[in-house]
């Protein structure tokens, strides 16, 4: 019988700023069971609003008492899924993400984003979150629709590779900020140890392709995952579908290489899940298939084909 879980937000729940393979779960649930986690936005003490009576009591314990690593990034787990060995797929089901706080914030940090040298001052707003009408407002008065989604979902990174600082996405998932990883997605993630250990984290309430600036709308979110372990899918790199679309991910620090990858993974699915042959894949990633920039600024770009499924 699948069971419901809900992980706490407290610090003994969390990491802040990397992804490892030897931090002990803190849930450890059987295959098929639901999880809900929270999260708080990226980054320490500057980014608070003036009014701390809207920081979350939960936030600023976190705050107060968690030793930063090397990423901002505060990230609930890791859950041990029973059955899930080396080699597996763990499949995402992502059900709910709902913003769980009234504000959030927006950042231009020296040196960092798509315009570096442009833009060397720093700078952060606080737009006002009204989460019942689920709309931001700008300081300037513009007002535009929540579209909320966890930035940092992952798999634990492989032994070998130690402790991974977590502004970089990799081939476990991670910092991928991709916005259609929204809530009725589906994530497909390659395991690389013994229970998958799945952590989630990173809250946005809305982003633009690309995150220019280096930040999304970052925010507490609350969300809910069903892990699924699947022993019939042999994947080596994040996948995810909707209901209407299929959507390979690429990552590199180079754009075009991050294009050619996403391309190459829609292939291998296509395939994988039709009687097409790679050429005609391939074709008809090139009449279906749009590719957009996910993020120009996690070190490892991101780029994501969406390919409508009635196509196939």
């Amino acid at each position: 019988m699948q069971r419901r879980h809900e992980i706490p937000s407290t610090p003994e729940n969390m990491v802040w700023g990397y992804l490892d393979c030897n931090t002990p779960p803190v849930l450890e649930i059987n295959s098929g069971d639901s999880v809900t986690l929270h999260s708080f936005p990226a980054g320490g003490k500057e980014t608070l609003p003036d009014d701390l009576s809207l920081v979350p009591e939960d936030y600023r314990l976190a705050l107060e008492t968690m030793q930063p690593g090397p990423g901002p990034h505060f990230i609930t787990g890791p859950v041990y899924v029973r059955g899930a060995n080396v080699g597996d797929t763990l499949q995402v089901d992502i059900l709910s993400v709902k913003v769980r706080q009234d504000w959030g914030f927006v950042s231009i940090l020296p040196l960092l984003g798509t315009l570096p040298d442009e833009f060397t001052d720093y700078e952060t707003i606080h737009p006002v979150i009204d989460r019942k009408r689920e709309v931001c407002i700008m300081p300037w008065g513009t007002e535009m629709p929540l579209d909320p989604f966890f930035g940092i979902i992952a798999t634990a990174p492989p032994p070998s590779w130690g402790r991974c600082g977590s502004p970089v996405p990799r081939a476990f998932g991670g910092n991928m900020d991709n916005k259609e990883l929204r809530a009725g997605t589906t994530l497909y993630l390659p395991v690389f140890n013994e229970g998958a250990l799945f952590f989630a984290g990173d809250g946005h309430g809305v982003q633009g392709d690309g995150e220019v600036c280096i930040t999304a709308l970052e925010t507490g979110v609350t969300g809910t995952f069903r892990l699924t372990v699947r022993k019939d899918m042999d994947i080596k790199w994040p996948f995810a579908e909707s209901a209407t679309h299929l959507m390979s991910i690429g990552l590199d620090e180079d754009l075009d290489d991050a294009a050619k990858q996403a391309v190459r993974e829609m292939v291998k699915h296509v395939c994988a899940r039709t009687i097409r042959t790679r050429n005609e894949a391939y074709m008809l990633c090139s009449l279906a298939g749009n590719l957009r920039v996910t993020q120009l600024v996690d070190g490892n770009k991101g780029i994501h084909m969406l390919l409508p499924k009635a196509l196939l």
